[in-house]
């Protein structure tokens, strides 16, 4: 009799360890509305678009009613793109079908989620909810929020020390007429362009963010005003040579610049802003595709 009982619990554990067991994974919304919302993904199939009857329903032109599908094989989640007029994108490259890994970024229309998966998925979750406080979800560079806690500190730490301090307004030339005459996916991928460029040349220590729309900033920690304008001359001169391309479609791209350095009359980040911002309008004033600092131009 015991040797029977053994043999019964060995076969049960065994067929419980072959069933296969349904992956684990989630999507959150890291771009676009309903920001920070999650979807789970334990159905055998989910599908997105614009279709009210979608699993997941995203009301944006730019998106075909029926979009895409997720399949949950119990081992992997597979995209499959169901001939969407826009494409599905992972990682910015269009796909067909693909097997879904941790951490990618999928973006349909306008909307970008971040695949999620993994042993313990609520604490990638709030992992990203908490990174979502930080990050632009487009341009992965940092947010307005940040970007104002950052400036405050660094404006406190360069009066109380006496060290130098610069900061860097500038936006793109005649942006609406890009999102009018190519649409808005190509605004958002020339968006994500300039800011993967300018954000190799900065150094670590200095600080970049999409302020709103198509303006950024860059905080240059211990920089004088005459570096501070080399830089953002550097930066002008890049961007105006940099191929930006939607859809094997060239966009050209140039930028106005407006440069401040910290002094002694500056009180906070709202005046800081405030004259780095005078003088962006001012560069835009005079032609667009120039810089405009508290220095004469060289």
């Amino acid at each position: 009799m015991d040797d029977l009982k053994n043999k019964t619990v060995v076969t049960v554990i065994s067929r419980i360890t072959e069933r296969p067991t349904a992956k684990e994974a989630c999507m959150v919304v890291i771009y676009g509305q309903d920001l920070g919302k999650k979807y789970n993904l334990e159905a055998a199939s989910v599908i997105i678009g614009r279709s009210s009857k979608s699993d997941i329903q995203i009301d944006q032109e730019s998106v075909s009613r029926n979009h895409c599908k997720l399949i949950n094989t119990g081992k992997s989640i597979i995209l499959r793109d169901l001939g969407s007029t826009n494409g599905t994108y992972v990682n910015d490259e269009p796909i067909d079908e693909y097997v879904a890994r941790d951490g990618d970024l999928i973006k349909i229309g306008r909307t970008i989620f971040k695949f999620l998966t993994g042993g313990n998925i609520e604490h990638a979750y709030h992992e990203e909810i908490y990174r979502l406080t930080t990050i632009d979800g487009l341009t992965q560079v940092y947010n307005k929020r940040y970007f104002l806690e950052v400036l405050e500190r660094e404006i406190s730490r360069g009066y109380r020390y006496g060290r130098d301090l610069s900061l860097i307004m500038f936006d793109i030339d005649h942006f609406k007429q890009v999102n009018d005459s190519f649409g808005h996916l190509a605004g958002d991928h020339v968006l994500k362009h300039l800011a993967s460029v300018i954000k190799e040349r900065i150094r670590r220590e200095d600080i970049m963010a999409r302020y709103g729309g198509e303006e950024f900033a860059i905080i240059l920690p211990e920089i004088d005003a005459y570096n501070a304008r080399q830089f953002a001359e550097k930066i002008r001169r890049m961007v105006e040579r940099t191929s930006f391309k939607f859809e094997d479609t060239a966009i050209p791209i140039t930028i106005s610049i407006g440069v401040v350095s910290a002094g002694a009359e500056t009180t906070g980040p709202t005046e800081f802003i405030k004259l780095a911002d005078e003088h962006l309008y001012a560069a835009k004033r005079g032609g667009r595709n120039c810089v405009v600092s508290d220095l004469k131009t060289p």
